[in-house]
């Protein structure tokens, strides 16, 4: 069935739905009552969106480096019609991909219910998780708007949460992994209110979009998460976390060592948030050998309880069961950043990104990638060490426990001056959440990104939302056949269309 037709025949679906679920006399309320209290949303040409709802108190003070608390009851109407406070302070760059804004206030924890109709019955729910290396984002960008998923019968919710030190560091007083500690409380919100929004509890998928995409494949080997979604949605994931116990204590002591600070909550509880903030680049900053933070160190990590296991014994063990996921990657994920070192080589030597490729075997990168030139040759090996190898082996060991996976390659590269004929890093979000006309898209995808690769994206990502199976046209990743979907023009499914590269990304 063509795209087009088969978008045509979705959204008849989803009108339908909705139909059934509303009264068509009704308007829909823009105030809903809460388990805590009732909130007030603004109301759109595709729903009503509240933004800025509490699911825990604001993190501060004693609850600094605490577990999330729920949030104190309140009886007046909560005016939620503007984003909330943000965890994001300093963005990773003067400029990034991605639109996020950084908004002051202490508030930080909380998320963005996007609904067609509080009204409606038992509509599935989408729950997002932001991106940013754990250290940064927002969940206040206009890039994840849920406009288009709410005009195809989806809810959609984004969740803010604790980042880099706060979220991340392990401290002794602290619980581990605090983070993950906010997604779950984030989740179980969602468990506990989104059929007052109309979404179903029972119809949850988590996806992210890369720490996000981290985010989703932590929680798949997280027990006190199973129940909360039914599905998992990981692009251009960081799945090389969660990391090991030995990593996560040994950030904690290159903190300590750089900075003079005890990595304990007492310690760091009563500093300004800029000096936090301080602390946190000199952690971060380039060091020689061991003296150098990992890449992502400020990460998800085993820490025997919350998490039980790092990333490869997820891979062996069969994280998360039979809870579908669908994954992927852009082409090009990182290859820009092999320019930019190349102009300067002092940097270079030092760079996080630099070391990711460090030690590939070029030979074997010449065979895989024929014709690529050598600096074309480095981003490549930059990507495929970060996202594409590391996806490409969740995708291999969830087949081969014959457990239910789809895997993509986003194909399409920019007309954009700086990321011309590149399939980057962040440019498949606009076609996925169909926000080819948000702010700041055109800047990077170029002036006329494709409307039909848009809509054959979002309505296959509906389809997995709605079904936990992006569709017939796009087949489970099994090992005999290796079929993959190439987000390329409005889309192909190729077999195996990385044999080239899985001596590389399985070694």
């Amino acid at each position: 069935m063509p795209h087009l037709t088969r978008r045509t025949v979705l959204l008849g679906a989803g009108a339908l739905a909705l139909a059934a679920a509303c009264s068509a006399e009704r308007t829909p309320s823009d105030v809903v009552q809460t388990t805590y209290g009732p909130v007030r949303g603004s109301r759109r040409d595709t729903g009503i969106a509240f933004l800025g709802v509490p699911f825990a108190k604001p993190p501060v003070g004693a609850l600094r480096f605490a577990a999330p608390v729920p949030p104190a009851p309140w009886t007046e109407t909560l005016e939620c019609t503007t984003y909330g406070p943000t965890a994001q302070r300093r963005s990773l760059g003067s400029v990034t991909t991605i639109p996020e804004p950084s908004i002051p206030g202490a508030a930080i924890l909380n998320l963005n219910v996007f609904t067609p109709d509080p009204s409606a019955r038992a509509l599935p729910v989408l729950v997002w998780i932001h991106g940013g290396g754990f250290v940064a984002g927002s969940p206040a960008s206009p890039w994840y708007d849920g406009t288009a998923f709410n005009r195809d019968g989806v809810v959609v919710v984004s969740v803010g949460y604790r980042l880099g030190i706060d979220g991340f560091l392990r401290l002794d007083g602290a619980p581990d992994n605090r983070a993950v500690l906010d997604w779950i409380a984030g989740l179980q919100w969602v468990r506990d209110n989104i059929a007052s929004f109309g979404g179903d509890p029972a119809q949850v998928t988590v996806a992210g979009q890369s720490a996000g995409g981290g985010a989703v494949w932590a929680l798949m080997a997280t027990p006190s998460a199973r129940g909360l979604f039914r599905a998992g949605i990981c692009a251009s994931g960081a799945v090389t976390q969660p990391n090991d116990l030995a990593a996560g204590r040994a950030v904690a002591e290159l903190f300590t060592r750089r900075t003079g600070v005890p990595a304990t909550a007492a310690a760091l509880r009563a500093l300004p948030e800029d000096k936090v903030l301080d602390l946190q680049d000199a952690l971060q900053a380039p060091g020689p050998g061991s003296e150098s933070v990992p890449m992502l160190g400020l990460a998800p990590f085993a820490d025997g309880q919350l998490i039980p296991d790092a990333t490869p014994a997820m891979l062996n063990n069969g994280a998360g069961g039979d809870i579908p996921l669908l994954l992927g990657f852009t082409r090009h994920e990182f290859n820009m950043a092999a320019t930019m070192l190349a102009q300067n080589p002092e940097a270079a030597a030092a760079s996080p990104l630099a070391l990711a490729g460090r030690g590939a075997d070029m030979d074997a990168y010449r065979a895989a990638y024929p014709g690529a030139d050598p600096t074309q040759l480095a981003g490549q090996a930059i990507s495929d060490s970060i996202i594409r190898g590391p996806s490409y082996r969740v995708a291999e060991a969830r087949a081969g426990l014959n457990l239910p996976t789809w895997l993509y390659e986003f194909d399409w590269t920019s007309t954009a001056p700086s990321y011309r004929g590149l399939a980057a890093h962040c440019l498949d979000l606009p076609f996925e959440f169909d926000l080819l006309k948000a702010p700041g898209v055109t800047d990077v995808e170029g002036d006329a990104p494709p409307q039909a690769l848009a809509d054959a994206m979002h309505m296959s990502w509906v389809a997995f939302i709605k079904n936990r199976d992006p569709g017939s046209n796009w087949p489970r990743y099994t090992l005999d056949k290796r079929q993959t979907m190439i987000w390329s023009d409005q889309g192909r499914v190729e077999p195996d269309p990385f044999a080239a590269q899985r001596g590389i990304w399985t070694s």
